[in-house]
């Protein structure tokens, strides 16, 4: 588990250990020696699967590329999470992960345990038959371990719903006559993928902003001006003001959040920056986010990086480094990129007083704290990008009943998921010391102690 995440976990432990209301059967040492098994049982995975996949390249030649399989908690059912194809992964980031997908289902009352994939590996260096191959692979070496009711990935930065129909495809002819359609999600709707399931994440990031500074700030209004607490003060500013947000990471996440804040008619929204790999766009006025989705579509997923192509699709805006994006003058950041954006070097330099986590672990726990201290209101991952995992549990029920929801049934039912979890949350982050993430994970774990209780696991 992450420095961060684990020390959140360790607080949350500490502060529920301290709550006489919480686990009330559990009294003197017995209550210890239970919180003692907690802090193990979650700071560590139940099992982590390493491979070397034997993969033969386009030219002939053969490669061994290492993959990662972590299954961190299933206390709650199945493990469930993404497989990363990055160059950059690594085993430590994807135990990170797997035990924040554990708190996130955890959060959102989702009934799956927590896990995560990795492949050490830059798609964009490989040909869709060299991917084909590699998807095969990862299945052939972990089908042991994989299944419906066992542990169930769905796509995550690199991978989409192409990745998964293949490493279903694979599943399926490696064990004729089971179920299959559950063993993944985050299929294409033709190979029984649910509707909406690439727009879920990103809808989801918007939808947890909006709903604090619109649907809460309303009805909470008196709330919030009676409390003391400086996050309070931080919501109240914004009440019916206009807002410029900006968003780093355009692929399917931030795109989609950038989409649903240029259409959203409740807010004032203005998106005045974007960010890629290799740019950031800005324009004061807002930016025309149906024109750029367009271009990326066209472009493998790239903005426009030339004044050419600005003109070519359309667009107005300002042609800065990418990583200017961080520090602009905006009321709302939404960080949908890479982990570890926000961290101590920079952290002085944030302007936004709104961040939104759409990537998994974007602020370090040093800056989250030194900005927590300035009031600054952070949306957590585990709060903020859970519209993938709520939206692959529904694919998962509709693959076992063989019945599909509609788009418009899929987006009520996150919606409905969500705000059941904002309703929860918020009042009790705007009403007492801690920050919100701290909030998400003392529930997420008292959940977890809960259940891990009854089920006679803490002796």
């Amino acid at each position: 588990m992450g420095s961060q995440t684990g020390e959140i976990v360790q607080a949350s432990l500490k502060a529920l250990l301290e709550d006489s209301s919480f686990l009330p059967e559990l009294q003197n040492q017995d209550r210890n020696q239970a919180f003692a098994s907690l802090a193990a049982i979650l700071s560590t995975p139940n099992k982590v699967h390493k491979a070397f996949l034997r993969v033969t390249l386009d030219d002939g030649k053969v490669v061994r590329i290492p993959a990662f399989r972590v299954q961190h908690n299933n206390t709650l059912g199945p493990y469930k999470g993404g497989i990363r194809f990055h160059e950059s992964v690594n085993e430590e980031e994807v135990m990170n992960l797997a035990a924040l997908m554990t708190l996130k289902n955890a959060l959102h009352d989702v009934p799956f345990g927590g896990g995560k994939g990795g492949i050490i590996v830059n798609p964009r260096n490989h040909s869709a038959k060299e991917i084909n191959l590699i998807c095969q692979k990862y299945v052939h070496y972990f089908s042991d371990i994989l299944g419906p009711d066992k542990d169930i990935p769905a796509p995550d930065m690199g991978s989409g719903d192409r990745e998964m129909d293949w490493m279903m495809a694979e599943y399926k002819s490696i064990r004729p006559g089971e179920a299959y359609l559950g063993s993944f999600t985050g299929k294409s709707v033709v190979n029984g993928g649910s509707l909406g399931r690439r727009e879920a994440t990103g809808k989801g990031v918007y939808f947890s902003f909006r709903y604090m500074v619109h649907d809460f700030l309303q009805e909470k209004q008196a709330f919030l001006r009676k409390s003391d607490n400086q996050f309070a003060q931080t919501l109240l500013h914004y009440t019916d003001k206009p807002l410029k947000l900006a968003v780093q990471g355009f692929g399917n996440v931030g795109s989609v959040a950038a989409l649903e804040a240029y259409h959203c008619k409740m807010l004032q929204n203005k998106v005045v920056a974007v960010s890629d790999r290799n740019v950031m766009l800005y324009n004061s006025e807002g930016l025309n986010i149906p024109a750029l989705i367009e271009f990326t579509s066209k472009n493998r997923g790239d903005l426009p990086t030339s004044e050419e192509q600005l003109a070519h699709c359309g667009v107005k805006a300002d042609i800065h480094d990418r990583d200017q994006i961080l520090t602009l003058d905006v009321d709302v950041l939404m960080l949908a990129a890479l982990e570890d954006q926000i961290h101590k070097d920079n952290m002085e330099q944030i302007k936004a007083r709104i961040i939104v986590e759409g990537a998994n672990a974007p602020v370090t726990g040093e800056a989250d704290r030194y900005l927590s201290d300035k009031g600054v209101i952070i949306i957590p991952d585990i709060l903020a990008n859970a519209g993938g995992v709520i939206v692959s549990y529904f694919e998962w029920l509709q693959g076992r009943e063989t019945q599909f929801y509609t788009e418009e049934e899929v987006f009520k039912l996150l919606v409905g998921k969500m705000t059941g979890t904002m309703e929860m949350i918020l009042p009790q982050y705007f009403g007492d010391p801690f920050t919100l993430r701290q909030n998400c994970f003392i529930h997420s774990v008292m959940k977890l102690s809960t259940v891990l209780y009854r089920q006679g696991k803490l002796y």
